[in-house]
């Protein structure tokens, strides 16, 4: 097996950017998109966000593309939460696009700590607007 040390912060939003991620279905779409992302090779670092989008901070492989990595965890982490929790009003889905920053393992520890801190960098308004975009 080839080494490799590959670092990305991808973000997306659910549709509409309405606020469809509550606590309860946030601990259930963390824990599809870690196992779903074991399953697929990767390495989740870091895993946060908000009511309307998420910062995910992982490892691919060089033999996945990172388009298709993306594709494979938001198409089957939303067919996941429609069919596990009850969405009273309208199905849950994600956006189309996403944002994709590539960075050093020097920066790991700083794009870890800004993942798992979103809901408060919204607070307190302390958000990096460069990466909260999710599409120019």
């Amino acid at each position: 097996m080839p080494l490799w040390r590959l670092y990305y912060h991808l973000v997306w939003t659910n549709k509409e950017r309405q606020p469809m991620i509550t606590l309860n279905k946030e601990t259930e779409l963390y824990g599809y998109i870690i196992g779903k992302s074991d399953a697929l090779n990767c390495i989740v670092h870091a895993v946060g966000g908000t009511e309307n989008h998420i910062h995910l901070v992982v490892s691919i492989p060089p033999t996945l593309a990172i388009s298709e990595f993306t594709k494979k965890i938001k198409g089957s982490s939303s067919h996941h939460l429609n069919h596990s929790l009850n969405f009273d009003y309208q199905p849950f889905s994600w956006q189309e696009g996403y944002g994709v920053f590539a960075f050093g393992s020097k920066q790991l520890e700083q794009t870890i700590a800004y993942v798992n801190n979103q809901k408060i960098h919204h607070y307190e308004g302390t958000t990096n607007s460069h990466l909260e975009k999710t599409t120019d």
